[in-house]
């Protein structure tokens, strides 16, 4: 076997490898092809009136930005509805006689996930994420900035709870 013959080997080898294989370790059986994400509910008053909606909207986004899911808000195959169930502002590790340097912004989702095709994927979970600010900060001045990190990253679980066979 000469030179060439070995690299045109090894190609078409990673190539293959390559075609079948996921990066991202999506898992959508072949018979998903909708999906519907509902506005979510809230359970706590602290929550900015905008955020429920935008992120439902983001998941929206991430799911057909990363899948080959279509958006179908009637029967689709699989679907996502969801509260808000906390919203909180706390002071990290204060001491005794002093007040914290750092508050913390925790948010709290419980997502269901429904799977018409095939009822044994339906779960039901709660995803948590937080963001950390400056007790010299203003909570309204930083906390579209604090929501961004914190959607992120809960968009990124309820993806990978959903989509993802790890």
């Amino acid at each position: 076997m000469n030179k060439r013959t070995g690299i045109y080997i090894i190609l078409l080898m990673a190539s293959q490898f390559l075609s079948c294989y996921s990066f991202k370790g999506i898992s959508i059986p072949p018979d998903v092809t909708t999906f519907f994400v509902a506005n979510l509910e809230t359970r706590s008053t602290a929550v900015p009136v905008s955020f429920p909606a935008q992120f439902a909207e983001n998941l929206k986004n991430k799911i057909r930005n990363e899948s080959r899911l279509q958006y179908k808000d009637v029967d689709p195959d699989i679907s996502f509805a969801g509260t808000i169930t906390d919203y909180r502002i706390s002071p990290v590790a204060p001491k005794p006689g002093e007040s914290a340097s750092i508050n913390r912004l925790d948010v709290s989702i419980e997502i269901q996930f429904t799977n018409t095709k095939n009822d044994k994927e339906n779960w039901k979970q709660s995803f948590k994420h937080f963001a950390d600010f400056s007790a010299n900060e203003n909570l309204l001045d930083v906390q579209d900035k604090l929501l961004v990190t914190i959607s992120d990253q809960l968009l990124e679980d309820i993806f990978n709870r959903a989509f993802t066979n790890w």
